[in-house]
C-alpha cells in the first residue's frame, strides 16, 4: 500500500467526526466547514464535502435552513439534530478508545 493512499484512508475515517463536531458548534455554511478543516490541516474538496453533508442529512443527523445572501442566491446552512448530537457523542467515545488503543500499540516503537 502506498503512503499517500494510506493517508487518504485515515483522513476519510475521521472526516465525518470532524464535520459533525464543527457543525455542533453552531449553524454553519459549507465553505466555512472547508475553511475550518483546512485550518486544521485536513484538506477537503467541495466534491467530497457536499455528498457527505447530504448523506448525514438523509441519515437524520443534520438538517439545514435556507438564508438569504447579500452576494447571490440563498445559502444552505447546516445544523446538527438531536440524533446527530447522540451520534457525535458515540463517535467521540469510539475515537477516544481508538486513540488509546493506537497509543498503547505503538508506544514501544521508536522512529529510526
Amino acid at each position: 500500500m502506498k503512503l499517500e493512499n494510506a493517508k487518504a484512508q485515515m483522513r476519510k475515517g475521521v472526516l465525518e467526526l470532524c464535520i459533525l463536531s464543527i457543525i455542533a458548534e453552531g449553524e454553519v455554511y459549507p465553505s466555512d466547514i472547508i475553511i475550518k478543516l483546512t485550518d486544521a490541516q485536513l484538506l477537503v474538496k467541495q466534491g467530497t464535502l457536499y455528498p457527505l453533508l447530504t448523506r448525514l442529512k438523509n441519515a437524520g443527523l443534520l438538517s439545514y435552513t435556507w438564508k438569504e445572501s447579500t452576494s447571490g442566491p440563498p445559502r444552505k446552512y447546516f445544523h446538527i439534530t438531536d440524533d446527530g448530537t447522540s451520534f457525535l457523542n458515540d463517535l467521540l467515545d469510539t475515537w477516544g478508545q481508538l486513540v488509546h488503543a493506537v497509543s498503547e500499540s505503538t508506544k514501544n516503537y521508536q522512529q529510526q
